[in-house]
Parts: structure tokens; sequence; C-alpha cells
């Protein structure tokens, strides 16, 4: 993997919590999730890789550009891309003046080469037809592709994205996991989601964080095998698994340290991940 994104030692204190503690990590083209439960650091990572919180400690690049002065600062603006969590929208601004708003802070002066580009980045992620709609008459999925459509514009080499699929139904959803899909061709994405099916489908790579660490660094298939000989099905919710629930079809699919003779099933990427929180879960009691 060729690193496009290189951080070290990021920690960043609120009082006596470390949102982030000692935080180092490699990205590289693709697209790789950000999975761990709330409170984990996860949004804090993604606003200091997008300079918009600064670490208290630790160096990050971008691209080869070290934002620790204000030029390169500047450099890594120019190649990034940002879709926070709770996107701010100027409700009777339109689709297009929206991401035209975005385009002019991001130095597109000409307008019409400026122009060109939010029509550009309003098709990619196909909002053509409504690009003259006020974004307050628009859907919630929408809304979300005004706002991937504004991280878009200038081709930044770096996306990061927090929660976009949040809030969005199955269909909303499979759209929008299109929609990174291609983002993620020659480009480094960072996205974080409470989803696991997102990474699933969507990433070559997983980061898992917990109290502002990093616990897991490895591929979808990695974290799965976590769980392979921890997951098995019965006729009860067997109390002594971490987890448990009645499936569709009536069994209890159980997560944890099998009884002997017990029905082991396949574990999936949700499985691996419990089992990577819980062991977390169980080195922080020790």
């Amino acid at each position: 993997m060729t690193t496009t994104v290189s951080a070290a030692g990021l920690s960043l204190r609120y009082g006596s919590t470390h949102a982030l503690d000692d935080v180092s990590l490699r990205l590289g083209e693709g697209v790789t999730g950000l999975l761990g439960p709330n409170g984990a650091g996860k949004t804090t990572l993604l606003r200091v890789l997008a300079t918009a919180l600064p670490a208290d400690s630790g160096t990050f690049t971008v691209l080869d550009h070290d934002p620790s002065t204000t030029g390169g600062r500047q450099e890594v603006r120019r190649v990034l891309g940002y879709l926070p969590q709770t996107p701010g929208f100027h409700p009777d601004f339109t689709a297009f003046e929206f991401v035209d708003y975005v385009a002019i802070l991001k130095e597109l002066t000409d307008r019409e080469a400026r122009h060109r580009e939010v029509r550009r980045v309003l098709a990619e992620v196909d909002l053509s037809d409504v690009r003259g709609k006020r974004i307050k008459k628009l859907s919630g999925g929408m809304r979300q592709r005004v706002a991937l459509a504004a991280a878009l514009v200038g081709d930044p080499g770096f996306l990061v994205l927090d929660e976009p699929t949040v809030g969005l139904d199955p269909e909303q959803r499979m759209r929008f996991r299109e929609l990174i899909a291609r983002a993620g061709e020659g480009r480094t994405v960072l996205l974080s989601t409470h989803q696991t099916e997102d990474v699933a489908m969507l990433c070559n790579r997983v980061v898992v964080m917990a109290g502002g660490t990093v616990r897991f660094d490895g591929t979808p298939a990695e974290l799965t095998a976590r769980a392979a000989g921890r997951v098995w099905s019965g006729t009860e919710r067997d109390p002594a698994a971490m987890a448990g629930w009645r499936t569709g079809l009536g069994a209890f699919r159980n997560v944890g340290d099998p009884p002997p003779g017990a029905e082991l099933v396949e574990p999936t990427l949700e499985d691996g991940y419990l089992i990577a929180l819980d062991g977390m879960a169980a080195e922080v009691a020790a």
C-alpha cells in the first residue's frame, strides 16, 4: 500500500477525557472504514485530519502536505473533501447555490470554470435534475448527496466522511454506497460509520477505535476471523453469551465463548466487531 495519509501519536484531551490517545495510522487509496462505539474518538479523529480541530500533540501529513504550518494547512485543505456528521445548510439555498458557495470557499474563483465544476459534481451524485431546487424541499437522502457533492468539489485526493448514511432508508443507503465506492476509485476515503454492513460492502480496510485509541487495523476479513469458532446457534439465548438474539428463523444466534458441542455458524463482520469490543472491555477491566 502506498501511504497517502499518515498520522503519528495524535492526542487530544477534553478536561480529563482522552478523546484521542496516541493515535497512529496510515491510509492508502480506497475506502477505509472507521468503526467504534459512541465516544470512541472517531469524529474527533476525523475533525483533526480535516484540520477543523488541532490536536494537543502528534503529527500527520495528507498527500505529502504537513498542516503544522499555515501554508501546509492551506495545501491540505485544497486536497481535502470533508462531509461532517451534520452538514450545515442554508435552507433557502438551492443545491447549485450551496455547492457553488463551497466551491468559492475552496478558491475556485473563475466563475465559468467554477460553475462547470459545480455541475460536474452534482451530476456525479445524480442530482442534475434538482440542482435548482431549494435544499429545504429536498429529501434527507438528497441533502446528503448535496453534502457529498460539496465535498467532491475540486476533485480532492482525500475524502473524509462522518456517518454519511445515518438516517437514510435502505434504498438511499444502497445508492449512497454506490457513490462512496465510486469516490474511492483513485483517492483515499476515510468513512466513519456505525453500520458494519457499510464496511463489509465498501471497505478494503477497517480501523476500530475505542477509548480514543486504535484497537484494530486490518482487512474486513481479518476482523471477521476474530469471531471464528465463537458464534453458535441454539434453541435459546445462552446466558453465558456476550450477545444473543432470536433470528427470523426462530433460532438464537449467540456470540461469545460457546459451550462444548455447540452448533457453530459462520461469523460475520459484525460478530468480529462485537468480539473485538468485548476484548477491549476485558482489557480495560483487567
